[in-house]
């Protein structure tokens, strides 16, 4: 049975379904989902891009949600999805849209942008003149992906299908959380989660940056530490599977978090 609880912040889905993981391996957790999903209305230029997919060499789809999203919009529209070329930068991202009869491209190892920028089958795709590529995301994220795929020379259009927003908590919750359940870890998911969750704890921040704070890449783990984050702890992922490895090689703190 291990010593660690950690406070996990994806979105609830998310979060309970990484739960779930831990604690089949013995790592107890608290879930606080600081990630709310709202799918946003396409605008006109929008729907234009969703209108002209055979268009582009190469789609990268970055999320779960917003590969569902993407195929409810073409059911909507009565649209059948290119069948070549689709890349997402994890594994459950991709199951979606393989269910769907669709050939799609991952990492084999890592989930993040960096991961996917080394996978043979997208420098193929790119292998073409002024190709064209889809990011489809929500609003925000992945900026470096796109600028490494402008230096290889593509031309790179976004697809925004849904925004990150912070849920409504007590201003307290986090610290409250930490010290009610004696959580010895915080987890973040990417950037913005990062981001909400250092706004949520507020004046508690400093005192909860000292705690372990596990994160799924080299990116985020910089963002961590210029926020003043003690020991970040980088999982090479975001999936349950890279999160339990990254606390299994990590010793349990000889304090807890509160």
């Amino acid at each position: 049975m291990s010593s660690w609880r950690l406070l996990l912040t994806r979105s609830r889905e998310d979060s309970l379904a990484v739960a779930e993981r831990l604690h089949a391996a013995g790592v107890a957790t608290s879930c606080l989902p600081l990630l709310e999903l709202e799918p946003v209305a396409l605008e006109a230029a929008q729907q234009e891009r969703l209108a002209a997919l055979n268009g582009y060499h190469a789609f990268i789809v970055v999320s779960k949600p917003a590969a569902r999203l993407l195929l409810q919009h073409l059911d909507t529209a009565g649209l059948a999805p290119p069948t070549a070329h689709w890349f997402t930068v994890g594994e459950a991202t991709g199951r979606i849209l393989t269910a769907r009869g669709l050939q799609v491209s991952w990492p084999a190892a890592g989930d993040d942008s960096e991961a996917l920028l080394a996978v043979p089958a997208l420098h193929q795709a790119l292998a073409t003149v002024q190709p064209q590529v889809l990011i489809v995301r929500g609003v925000g994220g992945r900026e470096l992906l796109a600028e490494r795929l402008a230096e290889q020379g593509a031309s790179v259009d976004y697809l925004e299908l849904y925004r990150r927003c912070l849920p409504h908590y007590p201003g307290a919750a986090v610290a409250e959380r930490v010290a009610g359940e004696r959580l010895n870890g915080l987890v973040v998911s990417s950037g913005q989660g990062l981001e909400h969750l250092q706004r949520l704890a507020g004046a508690d921040w400093p005192r909860l940056s000292r705690m372990p704070l596990f994160v799924p890449s080299p990116r985020v783990a910089q963002q961590a530490r210029e926020a003043g984050a003690q020991q970040v702890v980088e999982c090479r992922g975001a999936s349950a599977a890279a999160l339990l490895a990254a606390v299994q090689r990590t010793a349990v703190p000889a304090l807890t978090g509160h």
